[in-house]
């Protein structure tokens, strides 16, 4: 059994056990989060949302907070002695997932 989840903008397939990073969320760790279900596959049936399955809830603990790896944002204008360098890392919260309900 799976389930299409949605949090941050992004879809993410999930089944129980998996260890998901996601955008940043607010709750603190071991705190537990339900994600509402875009598509559910149980026992080889396929049954999708318009936009969420009814009834249908994924649960999930917070592991950790933590920050990607670093990215280089560089910009520069030809033959104009334009240059700016900026380095980023985009926070992430990693779940686990303990049910779909």
């Amino acid at each position: 059994m799976f389930a299409i989840i949605e949090t941050g903008g992004k879809q993410y397939k999930v089944q129980v056990g998996d260890l998901v990073c996601v955008e940043k969320l607010d709750n603190e760790v071991n705190s537990v989060v339900e994600f509402n279900a875009l598509m559910l596959e149980k026992n080889g049936k396929v049954t999708t949302g318009n936009p969420y399955v009814k009834n249908v809830k994924v649960k999930a603990e917070v592991v950790e907070h933590g920050k990607g790896d670093k990215i280089v944002v560089y910009k520069y204008k030809a033959k104009k002695n334009v240059r700016s360098k900026q380095g980023h890392r985009q926070p992430y919260t990693k779940v686990k997932i303990t049910e779909i309900v």
